[in-house]
Formats: C-alpha cells, structure tokens, sequence
C-alpha cells in the first residue's frame, strides 16, 4: 500500500487478534505507534483481543495504563475491551474496581462482569448486579440469561431458573439457541426432566451442547439408563459427541458397572479422535478402575501422551478403590516426583487407602502433610476419612477428640462411621451415643443409623431393643434401602435381590447354591448365623443367608459363563460377613477370581482368599 492510516492499522491488528495470530496483532499495534499513527477505540479493543490469548497480564496492565495517559478509558467500548480482558484472566478485584469507575456503562458492561463474578463462583454479587441491571433500561433481550441459569443450576436453585426463564420468554430471549441450551441444562441438573426434554425438543438446532446437558443431567440423578438411551439417539442423529459427553455416559457405564459398554465407549472415543485428549483418558482410566478392570487403567495411564493432576488423581484413586494401599501411595509419591502438586483429591484418595487397609500411622502422617508441606486445609470429607480409618482400627478415644476439635460439626457420614465401627467392635455404649446423634438429625440420607443400630441390638439379642429402633424409623417415615446385586452377562445385566424368585432361571440358580453349599461344608466353612438379623430359628437362619443377593448374582454367573472365567458383582449396599466368608470359599471351590464391588470398596476373591485382608 503507498499510504496507510489508521483505518489500515485497525483492520489489520483486528484480523490477526480474530485469527488468534496474537503476536502479529501487537507486532502491528506497536509499528503503529512507532509510526505515529494515533490509535481510536477500534486499535485498543483489537490489541486488548489478542492479549487475553496472550497469556500475559502484566502486558494488559500496560495497555491499561497507556490507556490512562491517553484518556481513552472513558470510552465505554474500550472500557468494556478491558473489563473483558481483566474477566479472561480472573482479576475479579481489578474488573469490579474497573466496572465501579467507569464513567459510561451499558449492557455488555453488565455482562461482562456478571458472567465475571459467576465464574469465579460469587453468585451473591452476580444476582445483584442482575438485578440492578434490570432497572437500567438497557435492551433486555440482551441480558445474561445464560450466565444466570448457569448459576441457578450449578447450585440447584429451581425457583430462581424459573423466574430467569419467565423473564426470558418475556423479552423473547428464550428463541436464542444459547439461551435454550442453558434452560435444557438447568432444568435438567434440577432433575425436572420433563420441562428439559419440553425445551429440549422445542430447539431450532440440537448441537452437541444440549444433547451432553441433558445426558449428563440424568447422569448425576441416577438415571443411567435413559442417559444412555438418549447418547444412542444422538448417535442416530448423527450429532458428533464431545470430551464432556463421553465423560458423562462413561460415569454411566461406571455406575452401572457394565465393562463391555465401558468398552464400546472406549472405541467410540478412539474413532472419534479424543483419545489424545487427557480428560477423555481420565475418564476411560477411573472407568475400567471402577468395573474392576484395573490392568486396563493401569495400561491406559501408561500410554497416556498427556498427564496432568486428573490423570494422576484417576490412577491413585483406583488403586484406593480396589484396596492396594501400597500401588496408592506409590502412585501418590511418583505423582509428587513427577513435579505434580497433589490436591484435596488426591489426599482424599490416599486416606481412604489407609482407612480400608488399616495403615494407621501412616494416615496420620499423609493428613499432617496435607497442611504442612503441601499448604491445603483440609476438607470435611478428609476429617470424615480419618474418622473412620481410627474408628475401623478401635481407636475410637482419638475418633472422638478428632471429631471435637475439628473446625465443624460432625455429619451423618462421620457418626455412621463410629456407628458401623461399633458394630464391629461391638462397643454398645458409643454406638447409642452416634446413634442418639444420626437420629436427631433433621434429615438423613436413608435408613442406615435405623439399620445398623438394629442389627447391633440384634447381634446382641436384645429383641425388644430391635422393636423400638424399626418403630422409631416407621414414625419418622424412613425406609430400608433393599440390597440387590448385579452382573452382566453377554451384554445384559442381571439383578437379583436377596430371597430372590423372579429370574427365569432361578430353579437352576438354587440348584447350583444347593451344590455349593455341600461343597463349603467340606471346606470347613460356618454359615454366621449373626448376619441373619431375624428373631426367628436357627435353621432358618443358615437358609436365609444362602439366598443373599450377591450369592444367587455369582451362582447365575457360574452356570452361564465358561469354566475359569472371572466373574464381576455388582452389590448397592455392604456385603455381610458371612457372604464375604462364603465367597472366599466359593472361589478356592470353583477355581475362580470373584470381584465384588459394594458401597464401601472393591473385594478380590481368589483362592480363598480376599484382597481386602479381611480388614474392611
């Protein structure tokens, strides 16, 4: 060009920021004013663009300063490059002292620093600018309204979505495809399924972002099963999937514990080239971790070309769920070595590995280190695994002066750990003393403290003791959660309940428990007649035990997959002792591994044998 003018310049710095060619932007931004060009509102929000990719603060603090001198801060369009910019890299205190002294401000203003305090998770200051915003008289089709359903659904608030989607259908914000994604995600993730499915199918255009809302909506409310029957239909509609969808039906797959559907998402994964992607990876790895698959996720994280404190946090957790304390806390250290700064997570995962293993001293050691070296104050949820790892070892004297000088009231998690661990160790008096606290409760989870105090009273014999606790748990209206297993066979699962009459092959089921019970009798084995918590005879007692959910699970298992090899159940509650005693014999009888995963962990039955060390 024989001339060029500002204009020129302009166009130019504005083209490279929008390509993301960062660098040549402020190459020409800088020839710019060594050729004293003089810059306008188009250069500074151009160069405040392609710093914000920049990754360097210190550089827009410079433009912020030059932007000082030359007195064009009190532009509300360069005003507004800049609280974007200070927004991009979490400044919350420099963006508000920004936003107060602007002298002009509009809508985008308010967008900005609304969605600005919504990231950084301060809803309180993001509602009330909202509402200040409100009484502005700015174009209110234009208002956050995805900002602000985001809010009302990452905390759950159902009223406050609706109220934002009222005003949204008044202003006609709710055509915007943005919008309509934010309302499928909201409505979905405060479990209201049938107003998310209304929306869903309502939009001009379903891309990837509503149908994972949706999906992972019905993911984090338990229902696994409609969530993967809706990945399918978006497969059918040809909507190509993401990293968060396929993180989302692999917690699906996870859940219901179904590898070969684990398996097919893993190939799902690789076609559709994400396997590089680490969070696609760590995904896969907690996966296979969590359907007993261990070797897989120890050879997916082997090949992994990226890691990071996700992928480390992955592997040391499934090492902690399938109770090898010592693959933890190797893991742990060459995490630590490998220049990784290990997080709550991580520590979460390496006291539940000391907790289930009974490695006392060196809980207590890893929980020191938590605040002294590594500068974390540790989380209710590290309190609660310490509780338990002291209560599970006897030590319930410093369970308690834990429990007393811990920042926070104890919660239903820590009492239902000393209660559990007194049943254990059948200490009568502290169990009645948790118990005396889980039920003063105002809300419980589920009947559990009901449960596990009447089972110690039943251990004991005390009958009438047994009557008061189930009355008490009638009057206040809560329910027993009932135990089932699972396995899947040849891609279907299968679940039985204890006692269990309903499955088609159920003749055959009992006929092969029959046979084993004869087989465990040579064995040497004692049916606990302990676990059978009835007031009822004691031949009716062995005979009960013998039907239990995860038996007559590994006694289908037996008759429908060939000799020797490993069979995976699935159980929503804790196993009793006798099973687990039960199931040590089965496996040395039939020459089998038997991984049963419960609520609490992961057991691994070979030879007689169980990993946990029977200390669990």
């Amino acid at each position: 060009m024989p001339e060029r003018d500002s204009v020129s310049f302009n166009a130019l710095i504005n083209g490279f920021a929008k390509d993301g060619l960062t660098e040549d932007a402020i190459t020409i931004f800088l020839l710019m004013q060594k050729l004293g060009f003089k810059p306008s509102d188009f250069t500074f929000a151009g160069v405040l663009s392609a710093a914000i990719r920049l990754n360097d603060l210190a550089f827009g603090q410079q433009i912020h300063g030059f932007l000082v001198k030359t007195g064009f801060l009190g532009n509300v369009f360069v005003g507004n490059a800049l609280l974007d910019f200070y927004s991009k890299y979490d400044c919350l205190v420099e963006a508000g002292k920004l936003f107060d002294e602007m002298p002009d401000l509009d809508g985008i203003s308010y967008n900005v620093i609304i969605t600005c305090y919504a990231w950084s998770g301060q809803h309180e200051e993001a509602i009330s600018l909202f509402r200040e915003l409100q009484f502005t008289g700015f174009n209110q089709r234009q208002f956050p309204f995805a900002t602000m359903l985001s809010i009302a659904a990452n905390v759950l608030d159902l009223r406050m979505g609706q109220q934002i989607h009222s005003l949204a259908i008044v202003t006609t914000a709710d055509s915007e495809l943005v919008v309509g994604n934010s309302l499928v995600d909201m409505y979905a993730k405060c479990g209201r399924f049938e107003e998310a499915e209304k929306i869903f199918r309502s939009l001009a255009k379903r891309s990837t972002v509503p149908w994972t809302a949706i999906i992972s909506g019905y993911g984090q409310r338990g229902f696994h099963e409609e969530g993967l029957n809706l990945f399918n239909e978006m497969h059918k509609a040809s909507v190509r999937a993401d990293q968060a969808t396929f993180a989302s039906i692999l917690k699906a797959s996870t859940n219901l514990a179904s590898l070969s559907l684990g398996k097919q998402i893993h190939s799902f994964v690789i076609r559709s080239g994400y396997m590089s992607n680490v969070f696609s990876g760590s995904a896969l790895l907690d996966m296979y971790a969590k359907c007993g698959s261990i070797e897989d996720s120890i050879q997916l994280f082997q090949y992994m070309s990226e890691r990071n404190i996700v992928s480390w946090n992955a592997l040391i957790s499934a090492h902690a769920q399938n109770g090898d304390a010592k693959a933890t806390l190797d893991s742990f250290e060459k995490m630590v070595q490998s220049g990784f700064q290990p997080d709550s997570v991580s520590f979460l995962s390496v006291l539940s590995a000391c907790s289930h293993c009974g490695l006392v001293q060196e809980g207590l050691r890893y929980f020191r280190t938590m605040t002294r070296i590594h500068n974390l104050v540790p989380k209710k949820e590290h309190y609660a695994s310490m509780v338990d790892m002291l209560c599970r070892s006897g030590r319930f004297n410093e369970a308690e002066k834990l429990m007393d000088e811990m920042p926070f009231d104890p919660d239903e998690i820590m009492w239902s750990s000393v209660l559990n661990s007194c049943r254990i160790h059948k200490n009568q008096e502290l169990a009645r003393k948790a118990a005396d606290q889980l039920f003063s409760m105002e809300v419980l989870r589920d009947a559990a403290a009901y449960v596990s105090m009447s089972n110690i009273y039943a251990a004991a014999g005390q009958w009438d003791n047994v009557g008061k606790v189930k009355k008490a748990m009638r009057e206040r209206g809560i329910r027993k959660v009932p135990a089932y297993s699972w396995v899947e066979i040849r891609h279907k699962l299968h679940v039985f309940s204890a006692n269990d009459m309903l499955h088609p092959q159920m003749e055959e089921i009992r006929k092969k428990i029959e046979m084993l019970s004869k087989q465990m009798e040579k064995e040497g084995y004692k049916p606990d007649t302990s676990c059978a918590l009835h007031d009822v005879d004691e031949n009716i007692k062995i005979e009960s035990l013998k039907y239990h959910s995860e038996r007559l699970a590994i006694a289908f298992a037996l008759i429908s997959t060939p000799e020797g090899s490993p069979i995976l159940v699935i159980k929503n509650l804790r196993a009793c002792t006798d099973c687990h005693a039960a199931i040590k014999v089965i496996s040395k009888i039939i020459r089998r591994e038997i991984t049963v995963r419960d609520s609490s962990r992961f057991h691994h039955f070979k030879d007689g044998i169980c990993s946990c060390g029977d200390y669990w």
